[in-house]
């Protein structure tokens, strides 16, 4: 089947505003866990999701951007789907969006070891280095731009069998040699390698991310469809989705590391049904995540308001608002760190935070609804920029 037939050419011509809009959305949620993670003063010595320390608005604080990461990845892929049929119909080279989603994948992975990577950590030495999600997208695209030549079915059954059966690499013994666990642990497990004079932590295996862009990918040929109907399949998805999250959660016995149980009272015996592993994503996380995400792209597919609006414009600058935040963010962070009559920490796994240092829940609210809000006029400005300079070939990396 020749993909004109199945695919709108007017669809293509024109952006797909709903995900803009969700991805907004994740990003303005996004900042809330980067506030919380510098600023909450339980943040240094309380996990936000152990049940046995934590309370029910800290847990829901954390939880709730647990949607962030795996709707950037799974986006950052239909994006790249989108981008190879759009040049497909305009009688292009897709040799071209493959070399470029190769070169934005290189680019993403430089800006997390060196601009992302100091703005966590504040160290002109570089002596903590942590690699999180740009790193998984950035490597994605790199992988994507290689697998994109095989049929888009094909990609998309590969993510979905990385998707459900990556938990069983769980089992497999630890690497002996010393480059073989940084090695197998940058494509399959979370670990950290502590020493002296340099600490590295994994946060984001490649693989388990990888499978989640390519659904995104082959997810990519829905959005060629008209309104109607995709808005009813990615209804369909997310509701499946979310069916098969209950019916393994249910069962608990595989999906997940972490098992639910009853706990002291029926709300926290909820909460820990859906608290689910990040790290690395874990089947029973991303069945629930993307499942969300499924239904928010239904519900903002075709929507135009004012809400909506306001999304998309930090939606259509994602990398832009990402850099910019953190250094936002810490900046207000040492700021306070000096307010509190503390010094700042450099080198450590703490974002500079000395101990003690810390503001309440209701403080970390109004800081991340400050931060979003001042960030607003930088991202439209940088969005109408883009647009009016297709010329610059730069603004496609950034």
């Amino acid at each position: 089947m020749k993909i004109t037939t199945t695919f709108n050419e007017r669809v293509l011509a024109e952006r797909i505003l709903a995900i803009d809009t969700v991805r907004g959305l994740v990003m303005v949620i996004m900042a809330l866990d980067h506030v919380r993670d510098l600023l909450h003063l339980p943040a240094q010595t309380q996990d936000p999701t152990d049940l046995n320390t934590t309370t029910a608005p800290i847990f829901l604080t954390r939880w709730i951007t647990h949607l962030c990461a795996p709707t950037f990845v799974f986006l950052s892929g239909t994006s790249a789907y989108l981008s190879l049929q759009k040049r497909r119909q305009q009688g292009g080279s897709t040799a071209q969006t493959r070399q470029f989603l190769l070169r934005r994948g290189l680019v993403l992975i430089g800006l997390e070891l060196t601009l992302i990577n100091f703005a966590f950590w504040t160290d002109i030495q570089f002596r903590t280095m942590l690699i999180q999600v740009i790193y998984a997208i950035g490597g994605g695209l790199v992988l994507l731009s290689l697998l994109a030549r095989l049929p888009v079915r094909w990609v998309g059954t590969l993510g979905i069998l990385i998707v459900f059966t990556h938990d069983l690499l769980l089992l497999v013994p630890p690497v002996a040699s010393p480059v073989g666990q940084v090695i197998w642990a940058l494509l399959f497990r979370l670990q950290l390698f502590p020493s002296p004079s340099f600490t590295l932590l994994v946060a984001y295996p490649l693989v388990p991310w990888l499978g989640i862009m390519l659904v995104g990918y082959a997810s990519g040929m829905l959005f060629g469809r008209p309104l109607i109907d995709r808005r009813r399949w990615l209804c369909i998805g997310g509701l499946v989705s979310l069916a098969l999250f209950v019916g393994l959660r249910f069962i608990n016995q595989y999906g997940d590391v972490a098992h639910w149980s009853a706990q002291r009272t029926g709300l926290f015996t909820v909460l820990s049904f859906l608290n689910v592993s990040k790290y690395p994503p874990s089947l029973l996380y991303t069945l629930l995540m993307l499942g969300l995400m499924a239904l928010l792209l239904a519900w903002t597919d075709g929507v135009d308001n004012g809400l909506t609006r306001v999304l998309r414009v930090y939606g259509t600058v994602p990398m832009v608002y990402y850099l910019i935040h953190w250094y936002l963010i810490k900046l207000i962070m040492i700021g306070l760190v000096y307010a509190q009559g503390y010094s700042l920490v450099i080198g450590t796994l703490s974002f500079g935070r000395p101990p003690g240092f810390g503001v309440s829940l209701p403080v970390v609210y109004l800081i991340w609804l400050g931060v979003v809000a001042s960030l607003y006029p930088l991202c439209r400005w940088y969005g109408r920029y883009k647009i009016a300079h297709p010329e610059q070939v730069w603004l496609r990396y950034i």
